[in-house]
């Protein structure tokens, strides 16, 4: 019975990987951007942009304050734009 079962599963691994495999990078882009968006928006008050929910943000800052160094250069700024201090 568990050979059955182990067949049927790795059966089923197969159908998922082969109808999720074309969209893989496709979502991982959009993820991506949807990152981005909320990087800026979470540190645009900083980078001197107003932002009405600044106050709801400002706790989420020193969270990522470890991806910032990342964003701010897949966003082409070489060098870390936070005026109190920054990541490189």
């Amino acid at each position: 019975m568990s050979k059955d079962q182990s067949l049927f599963s790795r059966f089923v691994e197969g159908l998922n990987e082969f109808y999720h495999a074309p969209y893989r990078q496709t979502l991982a882009r959009a993820a991506r951007d949807e990152e981005d968006l909320f990087m800026l928006l979470l540190f645009s008050e900083s980078l001197g942009i107003d932002n009405p929910a600044s106050f709801y943000t400002l706790e989420l800052q020193p969270i990522f304050l470890e991806k910032f160094h990342e964003w701010h250069l897949r966003m082409g700024m070489p060098r870390c734009p936070l005026q109190h201090g920054g990541c490189c």
